[in-house]
């Protein structure tokens, strides 16, 4: 079998779609990039009322249907109040690790359509001026945004049209080292998602089909716990592209495709999970089975929203999840094999 991947093609998506600000419930603008991206191949886009993406890919037998769920909203924040001096008050968006945002610059997405940027601080910023600089705990409470506009009350930053609910975007600082390392926010998922769009361009270069329907499932709200809690009621089963976690006693390494056994939903299905170890050892792709307690995935909000389907969850092992996270070339380049290996063989 022909496993040749495009990782050129692959990097260049998952630059664009990284740095097209996408937090939970802001996901439109990349939503119609993705459609952009598979209409260039030749696939219908349908979407559903929650906002997610479907794309169908016909099969030799569609009798079958695989559903492969990938998510790109990612963590964030919004406005939750204006200070008295002008900067801003947050509310997070997903699981956020706030150390990991002091000094970051960000974006502010008004609803009359106006970006402006900032940057997240703590509320104690300066070690010459606030005796705790160094130790406050970096939370929720104690973080802010500092405008990059001449504002010094809350009038002044309301005449901005700057709002309570306006979302906030961090910069990703994507970047691809000599040395094959990805580094970036938000890996977690458009690193998976980058993947899933790459067989797009496998199918359409090496002339291929699936041996049964393929439905890859665009979720965009899957860090809040709900992205695929419904799903289309023809899929069989869902096999997630995610990330894999790296850390304590896991095995997997940002090189690896991580094949994960069980999660806080609990374990994945026995077969799936047995037929991508196996597949993975017969085409000799570096891969780890691991057990990721304090994770979950849009497979398990799909089984715990009802729905009638087994499912597995692979992904390129990412480093720091949920803060400056990092992947390699071949974590991702083994992801799309091995998933490409389980929907044709």
């Amino acid at each position: 079998m022909n496993l040749e991947t495009n990782i050129d093609f692959t990097l260049k998506v998952l630059e664009e779609i990284v740095t097209i600000p996408s937090p939970t419930g802001y996901c439109k603008n990349v939503m119609q990039h993705i459609e952009k991206i598979a209409g260039g191949f030749g696939y219908n886009v349908s979407k559903n009322k929650k906002g997610n993406r479907i794309i169908e890919i016909e099969g030799v037998d569609n009798d079958y249907c695989i559903g492969i769920p990938v998510h790109v909203d990612t963590l964030g924040a919004m406005v939750r109040s204006i200070n008295s001096d002008g900067t801003l008050k947050i509310t997070t968006i997903g699981g956020n690790i706030f150390s990991t945002l002091d000094g970051e610059y960000c974006k502010i997405h008004t609803r009359s359509g106006k970006i402006y940027t900032g940057t997240m601080l703590s509320t104690s910023p300066s070690v010459h001026v606030y005796s705790d600089a160094r130790d406050k705990a970096r939370t929720e409470e104690n973080m802010m945004v500092r405008l990059d506009e001449k504002v010094k009350n809350k009038d002044e930053v309301l005449k901005l049209e700057i709002g309570v609910g306006d979302f906030i975007s961090i910069e990703p600082k994507f970047t691809v080292t000599p040395s094959g390392y990805v580094k970036s926010r938000y890996l977690d998922d458009k690193a998976g998602t980058a993947c899933a769009l790459s067989l797009l361009e496998m199918f359409n270069r090496l002339g291929t089909k699936p041996k049964n329907k393929v439905k890859i499932i665009v979720s965009s709200y899957e860090e809040v716990g709900h992205g695929c809690s419904n799903i289309p009621q023809d899929i069989d089963e869902l096999l997630g592209i995610d990330m894999g976690c790296i850390g304590l006693d896991l095995s997997c390494t940002e090189e690896d495709v991580s094949i994960c056994a069980k999660d806080s939903s609990g374990p994945y299905d026995y077969d799936i999970t047995g037929r991508l170890i196996e597949l993975a050892g017969k085409y000799n792709l570096k891969y780890a089975v691991d057990i990721y307690p304090m994770y979950g995935s849009d497979v398990s909000a799909s089984l715990r929203g009802g729905n009638d389907i087994k499912g597995g969850l692979i992904g390129p092992g990412v480093h720091a999840s949920h803060g400056m996270e990092r992947t390699h070339r071949d974590g991702i380049e083994n992801t799309i094999k091995l998933i490409y290996a389980y929907l044709t063989e």
